[in-house]
């Protein structure tokens, strides 16, 4: 189990730390053109939710790799998992559905990794 937990915590590592990296580093207008639903948000929301996703990704793996307050591992998937509910909220209020099974996808994983080390 420990392995499986440590590949879902690397993947979703990887994509909370490239999504947010790109949020954070590009302005608000370039983003919108793949990202829509930018366009509801001030430039420094935008730049705020990318600096969670990053911090995110570093709670997801330095905690538990190093041994070093572990706690802090499930609290950041738990804190992903929350992003990825309001993600949802946003992508329905903008009707766009079709987003949805990602957000669905990568609050299921968050979910597992905060559940797996919580009890671990």
């Amino acid at each position: 189990m420990n392995v499986l937990l440590w590949i879902v915590q690397g993947l979703l590592a990887a994509a909370y730390l490239a999504g947010g990296a790109t949020k954070v580093s590009q302005p608000r207008e370039k983003l919108a053109k793949n990202m829509a639903w930018v366009e509801d948000f001030s430039p420094g929301a935008v730049k705020g939710i990318g600096a969670v996703e990053v911090l995110g990704a570093i709670g997801l793996i330095l905690p538990w790799a190093t041994g070093i307050a572990e706690v802090l591992t499930p609290l950041a998937a738990a804190g992903l998992a929350v992003v990825q509910i309001l993600a949802g909220v946003v992508h329905v209020r903008r009707k766009e559905g079709k987003l949805l099974p990602v957000n669905g996808v990568l609050f299921l994983l968050a979910a597992f990794v905060a559940i797996g080390r919580f009890a671990g």
